[in-house]
């Protein structure tokens, strides 16, 4: 039986998804160190670390690549997802810890191609010389055919399952799990749960929509604050021109529907526009008519 310590280690082959879930990760970890260390100089100038981004980038990617590939075989989202590299070139199917050249080719390729490919292009859009351009075709070609050949180890990964990268693929190293994965188990009673919530809120966003809130609203306020009687005399009924029933405030262009209530132009209009069975929040008369109020109310009634 082969043990899970040392070199007696089983080998055990990763999902295709995981891998990319693990490079994906790579990817998150150095945006998120890179944010944290720029926002150390938000106070300063601004620009300060434009002339030496690619250096500082590549210094931060060092320390990540001491700590992770050097030191544990895995990076930080392959250590996360229970993956580690293994040296695809010996000849035993036991893990095999990678060499400490395959580590420092790999901070070479991945490091300093990147520190390569943003110093060249700084220097080539700063300085548009003449004598540059071939040097510059040159290394468009190469960026190129490197990304060529990256879509055609992408390709055989697919089919293969092995080599996410072509960096992986030229230093034979293979990613392969730490420790023997467990047998995965899930319940129905949370399947269900989750069915259950999802297909819920579903329904009621297809339902909100259908639901008029502003109706709902005035039919409630009204139960609450039942008026008993309607004045009938010419001064009750100035008195309650003196506010909106909708929003409680000094009408403007005030209009009536046919009550003795009074309504803001604008309320009383995106009202009835938004709802065509409109009634008075106070009353609960129907709109009979939008006309304007016929009653000449003074600020000066106010006081």
């Amino acid at each position: 039986m082969a043990s899970s310590t040392g070199n007696e280690k089983s080998v055990n082959p990763v999902l295709r998804v995981s891998q990319l879930d693990a490079l994906e990760l790579n990817k998150a970890l150095e945006q998120l160190v890179w944010t944290q260390f720029t926002t150390c100089f938000s106070g300063f100038k601004p620009g300060v670390l434009a002339h030496l981004e690619p250096e500082i980038k590549a210094f931060l990617w060092l320390i990540l690549w001491r700590f992770t590939v050097y030191s544990k075989n895995a990076t930080v989202g392959q250590a996360i997802l229970n993956i580690q590299y293994k040296n695809s070139f010996s000849q035993t199917e036991k893990y095999q810890a990678l060499s400490k050249q395959q580590k420092l080719w790999y901070l070479v390729l991945t490091v300093g191609g990147r520190w390569l490919e943003e110093r060249c292009y700084d220097l080539f859009s700063s300085r548009p010389l003449q004598s540059l351009c071939k040097v510059k075709s040159l290394m468009t070609f190469g960026t190129g055919l490197v990304k060529l050949c990256g879509l055609l180890n992408f390709l055989l990964f697919l089919q293969q399952g092995r080599f996410a990268t072509l960096t992986e693929r030229i230093l034979g190293i293979r990613a392969v799990f730490g420790r023997p994965q467990g047998v995965r188990q899930l319940g129905f009673d949370y399947m269900n749960r989750e069915l259950l919530w999802h297909g819920f809120a579903e329904f009621l966003i297809y339902l909100l929509p259908f639901i008029n809130l502003q109706k709902i609203k005035l039919k409630i306020s009204s139960w609450c604050l039942p008026v008993a009687g309607l004045p009938s005399s010419e001064q009750a009924a100035a008195a309650q021109c003196k506010e909106c029933s909708l929003c409680g405030e000094w009408p403007s262009l005030p209009h009536t529907i046919g009550c003795s209530h009074v309504f803001c132009y604008y309320c009383i209009k995106s009202n009835y526009l938004h709802d065509l069975d409109f009634t008075c929040p106070k009353c609960g008369s129907e709109v009979q008519s939008l006309q304007p109020l016929k009653y000449k109310i003074e600020m000066a009634e106010l006081h």
